[in-house]
Parts: C-alpha cells; structure tokens; sequence
C-alpha cells in the first residue's frame, strides 16, 4: 500500500529544514507531543496515511484534507520526527522502529531499496578488520581458526555470558515436537550479536577456514548460531512469504532494510560494495541473525550463505522470488568482507575513497520514492555474480 501521488510528492518536494540535531525517533516523538502544535500536524499525518492504506473510497481524502495533510507534513519536515533514525540494540528499539515505520511504511517501494531506519555506525574499518589475526594468520594457518574464535570467546567474559544465554535456550529441548524454544533463542542471539564486542561476535561468525580443513572448520561456523533451532524449519517456507512475515514485523523489517541498504553489491567498485564499507555490511548481516530471516552458511565450496527458505511455489513470483535470494547466496559485497575479515585484510584505504554515486546513497526516503527505476533489472539491483576480487599488497594501510 502505499500513499497518493499528492501525499508523496509533499514528502519528497522539500530537503528538512530542521537545523537541530538528529534524535532517535522515541525522544523525536516525545518531543513533539510536548508541543501542541506538532502534536496535532502528528496525528493527522497518521490519519492521512492510515486513510490512504484503507479500501473504503469514502476514505480518500477531500480536496480540503488533501491541503490539510500537506499543511500537516510541511510542518513535520521542520520536527526532528522527520529525520529520525534508531539505534540497533538501544533499549527501546522496538518501540522506536515503530514510530519510524509509522512515518515512512508507506513511502517505501522497491525492497532492495528500502531504506534504512538505522543510525549509521561510525566504525573504523581498520580497527575492526586488523583484530581477524587474533584467530589465527590466514597466509600460515594450520588450525581451525573457527576452533579458536570460540576459545578467544571463553576468555572474554562479555562474550562467554552472552554465548552461554543464547546456547542454553538454543539446545534445550522444550518437548518431543519442538527442538527448543525459537523465539527464546532468536532473542538471546540478537543480544550476542548487539552485546559482544566485534573482535568476537565477527571472530565466530565470519572466521576464516584453512584450504586443508575446510569440511571441520566451516561446519563449526556454520553451527555456530546453533542452527537446529535458530535457522531450520520442519519445512522450508518460500522465501517471498518469509519475508512477508519478516516486513509484519518492526525489528525484522528493520535488520532487512538495513542489510538491503549496507550490503547493496555494485559491479563497478572495487570493494563489490555500493557504500564501500565492510563493516557496515557485517554488522547488518550480524543483525539478521535472531530474526524470522535468519540467514546462514550453505554447505558450499564458496562462501554463500541464505535465510532458510526456497523459491519452489513462487508462481508468477519466480524472478522476483530469485532476486531475494540471489541478494543472499550471490553477494559479492557480503561474499569479498566476510573474506577480507577472514583473512585480517585492512581495508582502512577504504574510508578515503568516495563511495559510488549513484541516487541510491545520498538521498532520503522521501526523495527516493519518486527517484527509482521501476525496472527490476537495472543497475541499482544487479547482483554481481562474479568471483572475490583480489586484495593487493600496496593496499596495505599502515597505522
């Protein structure tokens, strides 16, 4: 559903004129009920957009409500609501991603374009990828780095309290029908992955896996999220109706939309990446992990990994249905930083070089909505599907 071409042209016609900080959308909405003004442009923006959604004719708005929701919104792009973001993991994140999606739900069109409601982590790509080398030099590894991630994490009692809370409801079997309690598991491991430092959250899960011990190695991190119970299913779901089911959900939806946004594969970056940034792309792939889209590894020769899902019974839905996946099982963005954390390669370099313009990176939702190719097949959307590009040794950032 989504809102008329007047409310979104509204939306999109302005860049925000706030000048004061961005809020979190929960203090964003607090303080504008405080102020009765905004309080009520507030609550009629969400009565023309709940107005928008119905069937019933007799909803459309008036030519009179119509200048009422644009008066509405031309208040509201001068409210911190506006531009408000949430952050993973803060302890009313729920609650904010609600306000968020109240906004915005109904300006969103292509997924692989959705934006995300996140605050942007300001991570230093050099830090993060250097500590790889703790588990083990790839160049010279003959252990199972996977093996040792797991002993770094015992060592380290913020990841040891928080791997043990996920593997007790992950393993305990709740009867003789059900392997465990799901959604127990799935919220323990969200708070491993919001918790634990990356050094090894990421050393677990992105590990690297020696040539000559590839079957042990890569089943370790595969079971690493204990996937008996996080991932699999008595039967596989089709994975457009998974994500559904992801989309009626305000964190699934949101960890979704993030990893649409940060992990977006470009063919003509050297990185794979459209944002160039590594790290932004793991740490929203991490953030799947505990939801209904939970991905995993696949047991593949190549680093590959998917929700757990098919596309059988798609229907008329087949291409679109293989687009999703193939955004999981064919990332070269998510495929080459997995690899380069692995491998303890520091992309620091990175961080100088400006990344791809295209529209899809630098403007806001409201702007978007009208920007976008209704063409599936365009730039925006490719999957490269080519292999792991080469790191080169003068890449090489000295700290």
């Amino acid at each position: 559903n989504y809102l008329p071409t007047f409310l979104v042209l509204s939306l999109a016609s302005d860049p925000p004129r706030s000048s004061s900080p961005r809020l979190d959308c929960v203090r964003a909405s607090e303080q504008c009920l405080r102020e009765p003004a905004c309080s009520s442009k507030y609550r009629t923006m969400r009565q023309c957009a709940s107005g928008a959604k119905e069937t019933n004719p007799s909803l459309v708005p008036s030519m009179e409500g119509k200048d009422e929701c644009r008066s509405a919104i031309d208040a509201l792009k001068q409210s911190p609501l506006y531009n408000c973001r949430c952050k993973r993991g803060m302890k009313k994140e729920k609650n904010c991603l609600r306000i968020y999606w109240g906004i915005y739900q109904t300006l969103q069109g292509n997924d692989f374009l959705e934006d995300s409601p996140y605050e942007p982590v300001n991570s230093r790509l050099s830090d993060i990828f250097r500590l790889a080398p703790i588990l083990g030099e790839p160049t010279v590894a003959r252990e199972n780095n996977c093996l040792n991630a797991a002993k770094a994490c015992n060592l380290n009692d913020t990841c040891k309290k928080y791997r043990s809370a996920y593997i007790s409801p992950c393993t305990s079997r709740v009867s003789t029908a059900e392997v465990c309690n799901k959604r127990k598991c799935h919220k323990a491991l969200r708070q491993f992955f919001d918790k634990v430092p990356a050094k090894h959250s990421y050393g677990m899960l992105f590990c690297s896996c020696p040539l000559r011990d590839q079957t042990a190695c890569s089943e370790r991190r595969r079971q690493t999220i204990v996937p008996v119970c996080s991932y699999e299913e008595k039967q596989k779901p089709n994975c457009l109706e998974l994500q559904g089911t992801c989309k009626n959900n305000y964190i699934c939806r949101s960890r979704l939309a993030d990893f649409f946004a940060n992990c977006q594969p470009e063919p003509r970056s050297l990185t794979g990446c459209l944002k160039e940034n590594y790290a932004d792309c793991l740490l929203a792939y991490s953030g799947l992990i505990g939801t209904v889209m939970t991905p995993n590894y696949l047991r593949s020769p190549k680093i590959s990994v998917s929700p757990y899902c098919n596309c059988s019974n798609s229907g008329n839905n087949k291409d679109e249905c293989d687009r999703f996946t193939h955004f999981f099982t064919e990332n070269t963005c998510l495929r080459n930083a997995i690899q380069a954390f692995g491998n303890g390669t520091d992309v620091g370099v990175w961080q100088s070089m400006s990344p791809v313009q295209t529209t899809t990176s630098t403007t806001p939702p409201y702007q978007r909505s009208r920007n976008r190719n209704p063409n599936p097949n365009s730039l925006d959307n490719h999957i490269a599907d080519s292999g792991i590009y080469p790191f080169c040794g003068n890449l090489q950032v000295s700290h």
